[in-house]
């Protein structure tokens, strides 16, 4: 039952990181560990009113909120506790008349199956009511809820019940009677102490026994020898439960490496334990409803904006920083959202001339459920999400000294009943007074960059929701700053990645020559993850006698300046040919000027001299991948080549060798980034190269080589889609040879 580090480790961390209440996170750690590395596990959480750092000083509650375990026939370890809290259920009672017949469905699923509804996901709800996922929702704002994360929390814990504990034969035997669903850890018990040192005891630990016994109660008969496993969840100084885990007698008992992976998964899921809100015991007396998504505290407010932020900073470019404020916004914060971009986008230090123009760049909304049954159907006033972007006109010219004007200069969000706020967003919304929102149920941002404004955003509420309070100005003008900047970021950047690959274009040869006795092909393709620019070069140099010079080299790095020494390298190469100096001296006179260029540049270069008289080729190389020769009968050679030190390294000497090339042959010159990445090395890719050209070769025959053009784009389609971490330089030369006179 040992797993892979890499193949069930990291996957397991993203799970359980991923997930946001305490019922998802115990769940998940529950579900990566069975069967993977335990037959069962149970996992208790800290009450809320506990959640205090420090050592203990009073009586900690655990609750049981996850367990799992491997389907069987056998006796299964019962997790119960008293039925739902009246309050959620007269809630639902009391409500299910005004309710939709879809909202009525799902109200009818939580009282007649509570528990079975909160191990349900949204999508699972949804598609078990037969309704849409914003249906179930707005049925959890109609409750009083943020969303349906907090109504599947709060039935978890109203019904106190979770799946049962399975177990089969010796397991079923070993852990007669049943697991407490809240357990009381005194401060001075030996519980306590384990708790608090943070280390998973295994059963060489001499106070797991009593541990045991404080959390499951007397005479647990648990499975003997090392099949029992209490790993602490504890964040920092602050423990935030527990959890067991275990394996039946006829399993394999745990090992050393099984318990540093528990480990590693409990220390995570300790620490989202710890930033998510704790589950809280059920509450006696009803709560009227409050139908918001709004955060509730000012702590639920602080983390939906660092998760907003945390979303907005993950893009790169501009589409994928404006989607994310979108998707961050709505519905959580917004039922609507508009964004505007100045058109155009300045750049760094450019002072923008004209007058300022705002684009309607993204909108984004919660989706509306078209119910044919008579659904969900409330009375609107004056405007719907819907209409107000498609009537929203995508041009908007800021006038000098109008509303707008003011609003963003003032930088400061403000509402629509604001004295600038309604005539505002009547000029950005295309002045049709019908659609802007009324009272506090809009909020126009500015988008302000680190020297001026860039753009706006329209943040809109349903009039069946809650308005916006004031602290969601704050929140506003908070994912507004994040957002500009972001974007201010992702302009330069994309200006420098722009000016970078064209400097790189213009520096390789637009055209190759067309040398007497040797055909030429070349291609070059920048890396696929972003607009990163290397330092890949590839050139052809005619030389006197009919001889010609291949050149193929990589500067280090990706950036501007690895283009600009890539540049330098190449035509202090080009005068290095012109001056017909041999292929070794040519390396080391690169070599003495990437040196005088900067310490830190270095590159590889490979450089032949190919004799189409002799058939002969002359290779001098500087730390690059070798050049691989195919035959024409069809046979690919890795030609045995000294490797050398790359450019700029200094002191070093370079060697130069003298092969055979027979006419018809092909020699491949390359970059790193043809045969290397993340998901291979460098010699298992020049294999695969190798066997690429020789079933290249096989489709046209042994004595008839395939075109050049065509074999270069057989060359390239051997890449995956992880496989292009770097730009690929690529000059294929066919050998046709002289015949003397």
């Amino acid at each position: 039952m040992r797993p892979d580090s890499k193949r069930h480790l990291a996957p397991a961390v993203r799970r359980i990181v991923r997930a946001e209440s305490p019922m998802d996170i115990s769940q998940q750690l529950c579900q990566v560990t069975v069967p993977g590395l335990a037959d069962a596990a149970i996992v208790y959480v800290r009450a809320a009113t506990d959640r205090v750092g420090g050592p203990l000083t009073a009586p900690l509650q655990l609750r049981l909120t996850g367990s799992e375990s491997i389907p069987s026939r056998g006796p299964r370890l019962q997790v119960r506790s008293p039925g739902p809290s009246p309050s959620l259920m007269v809630r639902v009672r009391q409500l299910a008349p005004s309710m939709t017949r879809s909202m009525q469905r799902i109200a009818d699923m939580l009282l007649n199956d509570p528990s079975g509804c909160a191990a349900l996901t949204v999508t699972g709800l949804a598609e078990r009511a037969g309704t849409s996922e914003a249906t179930v929702v707005r049925t959890a704002l109609l409750l009083g809820y943020s969303g349906y994360r907090d109504l599947r929390l709060a039935l978890t814990e109203a019904t106190g019940e979770w799946r049962f504990v399975e177990a089969q034969g010796g397991l079923g035997r070993a852990m007669g009677g049943k697991a407490p669903t809240v357990t009381s850890v005194p401060p001075t018990g030996l519980l306590s102490k384990v708790l608090q040192a943070g280390d998973v005891l295994s059963v060489d630990a001499r106070d797991l026994g009593a541990a045991l016994v404080e959390l499951l109660g007397p005479s647990p008969r648990l499975p003997k020898g090392n099949r029992v496993l209490l790993a602490p969840l504890r964040a920092s100084a602050d423990v935030v439960g527990a959890a067991l885990f275990l394996r039946r007698p006829s399993s394999l008992e745990f090992e050393p490496y099984d318990l540093h992976v528990i480990d590693e998964l409990t220390v995570h899921a300790a620490y989202g334990l710890a930033a998510a809100p704790a589950p809280e015991p059920p509450s006696p007396t009803p709560t009227p409803p409050v139908p918001s998504h709004r955060p509730r505290d000012d702590d639920g407010r602080l983390r939906f904006v660092g998760a907003a932020t945390r979303r907005i900073a993950r893009g790169i470019d501009l589409d994928e920083i404006v989607m994310g404020l979108c998707r961050a916004t709505v519905p959580t914060f917004s039922d609507a959202i508009l964004v505007y971009l100045r058109d155009p986008l300045p750049v760094g230090d450019e002072r923008p001339t004209g007058p300022l123009v705002l684009r309607l760049r993204r909108t984004d909304r919660t989706r509306e459920e078209q119910d044919t049954e008579g659904g969900f159907q409330p009375a609107r006033q004056q405007w719907e999400p819907t209409e107000l972007a498609s009537r929203t006109a995508e041009l908007c010219e800021v006038r000098p000294g109008s509303a707008l004007a003011e609003v963003l200069r003032g930088v400061r969000p403000v509402f629509a009943d604001a004295p600038a706020g309604r005539p505002a967003l009547q000029e950005l919304l295309a002045g049709d007074g019908e659609f802007a929102p009324n009272g506090q149920r809009a909020i126009l941002a500015a988008l302000r960059g680190r020297r001026r404004v860039i753009g706006a955003a329209v943040f809109l509420r349903h009039p069946d929701r809650l308005a916006f309070e004031q602290a969601d100005l704050l929140t506003a003008a908070q994912l507004a700053t994040h957002s500009a900047l972001s974007i201010d970021k992702a302009v330069l950047y994309g200006r420098e990645a722009y000016i970078a690959d064209e400097l790189q274009r213009t520096m390789l040869p637009e055209t190759l020559p067309r040398p007497t006795g040797v055909r030429l092909a070349s291609r070059y393709l920048p890396a696929a993850e972003t607009a990163r620019v290397g330092g890949d070069w590839y050139d052809a140099i005619p030389l006197p006698g009919s001889r010609v010079a291949l050149v193929v080299g990589d500067v280090m790095g990706h950036s501007m300046t690895s283009a600009a020494i890539m540049g330098q390298l190449r035509t202090t190469a080009q005068t290095l040919a012109g001056l017909d100096l041999p292929p070794q001296e040519v390396l080391h006179h690169l070599d003495e000027q990437a040196q005088r260029l900067g310490v830190d540049h270095m590159a590889t270069c490979l450089y032949a001299v190919y004799d189409p008289v002799s058939h002969r080729i002359t290779i001098a190389n500087a730390g690059h991948p070798p050049p691989v020769l195919l035959h024409l009968g069809g046979r690919a050679e890795v030609l045995r080549v000294p490797a050398g030190a790359p450019i700029g390294v200094g002191g070093v000497d370079f060697e130069a060798v003298e092969l055979d090339a027979p006419a018809g042959a092909t020699l491949l010159l390359y970059t790193d980034g043809l045969v290397e990445s993340r998901l291979r090395d460098v010699w298992t890719g020049i294999e695969q190269l190798r066997e690429k050209l020789t079933a290249t070769v096989q489709l046209t025959g042994p004595d008839h080589p395939p075109p050049l053009e065509a074999l270069c784009d057989e060359v390239l389609d051997m890449l995956g889609p992880g496989d292009r971490d770097d730009d690929i330089a690529l000059l294929a030369a066919r050998f046709d040879g002289i015949t003397p006179s």
